[in-house]
Parts: C-alpha cells; sequence; structure tokens
C-alpha cells in the first residue's frame, strides 16, 4: 500500500513539472488525479485478495481442527459367523467362530478371531473316515478404504495370520494281505499335526440398527507351514479348510458394537 502511495506521489511530482516546463496545468491536474485513482483501486483490489486468502486460510485450520478432535479408540466390537454352523450342518466339515474389532480412529480395525473346527469325513470308495476337532485362532488387521471414514457402510481391506495345533483320528476296514493273507488293519489315532497360514480379506459391512452390523468378507488363504503327522497329508485342518481344495474361503458375521 505504502509502495503504491510513493509511485503516485512520484508520478503528480513528474507531472507537476511537466507543467512547469510548458504544458497546461488543467491538463496535467487531470493526469494526476487518474493515476491516484487507479492506484487507489489497485490497492483495494490488492487487499481483497489477501482477505480472501486468509479466509481460505482459516477454513483449512478449522477443518484440520475438527479432524485432530475425533478419538484414536472408537470403540469395539464383537461379533460371529454363521456360514461355518451351517456348513456343519450341510456337509462333513465346519466351525463355529467368533471375532473381537477395535476401531481406531474408524480407519484402522486390529482383528482377532477365535474358532473351533471340526470334521467327521468318509469316503465311500476307500471306506476310510477321517475326525478332528480342534480350536485355532487368527490375528490381523482391517483398512477401512472409503473416503468418508464415518459412514454407516464400511469397505475393507486387511490380511489375517492363522495358526491351529490339532490331532485327527483315521480309521478304516482291515486290509487283507495279498501276500501272507489275513486281514491287516490300518489306520492312526491321535496323530499330531499344525499349520501355520496366511489370508487376503476383502469385505464390507454396514450399520442394521442401533450398535449391530452385517457384512461378509472374502478371503483369499496360502500356507506358510504345516506339519501333517505320520500318515501323510491330513483331509481337513481347523480354521484353514480341505487341503488340496479351493484356496477361496468367506464369512458372513453379525457383529454388535460396544
Amino acid at each position: 500500500m505504502m509502495h503504491l502511495k510513493r509511485i503516485s506521489i512520484s508520478i503528480s511530482a513528474i507531472v507537476t513539472k511537466a507543467a512547469s516546463m510548458g504544458i497546461g496545468k488543467a491538463v496535467s491536474m487531470e493526469m494526476t488525479k487518474a493515476v491516484e485513482k487507479g492506484a487507489f483501486l489497485l490497492a483495494c483490489l490488492l487487499m481483497l485478495g489477501g482477505a480472501s486468502a486468509n479466509a481460505q486460510n482459516q477454513k483449512k485450520k478449522m477443518a484440520t481442527v475438527e479432524k485432530d478432535t475425533i478419538p484414536f479408540f472408537r470403540g469395539m466390537a464383537v461379533g460371529v459367523d454363521v456360514i461355518g454352523p451351517v456348513q456343519l450342518m450341510v456337509s462333513d466339515y465346519g466351525q463355529y467362530e467368533a471375532s473381537l474389532r477395535i476401531n481406531l480412529k474408524d480407519k484402522y480395525y486390529p482383528v482377532f478371531e477365535l474358532g473351533y473346527g471340526k470334521a467327521d469325513a468318509s469316503d465311500e470308495s476307500t471306506k476310510l473316515n477321517y475326525k478332528t476337532s480342534a480350536p485355532y485362532v487368527r490375528i490381523g488387521i482391517d483398512w477401512n478404504l472409503l473416503k468418508n471414514k464415518h459412514d454407516d457402510y464400511r469397505l475393507f481391506g486387511g490380511f489375517r495370520y492363522g495358526f491351529t495345533s490339532f490331532k485327527y483320528d483315521v480309521t478304516s476296514p482291515p486290509i487283507q494281505d495279498p501276500v501272507w493273507g489275513g486281514d491287516v488293519p490300518y489306520g492312526a489315532e491321535g496323530v499330531k499335526s499344525n499349520y501355520h497360514w496366511l489370508e487376503g480379506v476383502f469385505g464390507v459391512d454396514a450399520k442394521i440398527w442401533g450398535p449391530v452390523r452385517m457384512g461378509w468378507s472374502f478371503r483369499y488363504k496360502r500356507r506358510l507351514a504345516k506339519k501333517d503327522g505320520e500318515i501323510g497329508n491330513c483331509y481337513y485342518v481347523p480354521g484353514f479348510g480341505k487341503q488340496g481344495g479351493s484356496r477361496l474361503g468367506g464369512t458372513f458375521n453379525v457383529t454388535l458394537e460396544i
């Protein structure tokens, strides 16, 4: 603002000097007034621009303050999977599973999953029977992928590490010895085994009513390490599923926020 006034004064002095050298005094005064008006308008525009920039900065600061006021810990949720029990009713294996999920800023969700897997399967052609039941655990984290983290709907991705240690039984009718004749028993009981695996997770959930939420997850499983025992690959691994089957899986969860 001070620079503009100095420019105006300098131009006025030049015009005045030119008038003393023979240019008409009236023309000199008009030019001086025009220059002063232009300088005044330019200064006003600069002031308005500065005020607008300050207002935008204030809005940004206010938005930043509101974002920082969101608590880091937003609560917990407990849930159950309904697919596992249905699977037990319609097939020869399945599981019961519950989960605990912690909400951090509506963005990060550490997850702990605990389940109990069972199998009682028979092969009609070989007459082999496989039976096991054991607990398993998974731990991991989900990320909320939506831009609006505080919406009633959530789209998330994440991973799990799973582990189980279990025993299984394999029984079958006696086998006839082709050389010596007679029946030879075949089978094993209490075979010790363990399994480690990873799961990639993608899913959605939504608020249904009050603290109740429902959603599903799609999972891709990958074995890390295993110990099958003395008689080869086991048929079913609690929490992982059938060996040699599909690596894909899923859950349908009903959760209660607390």
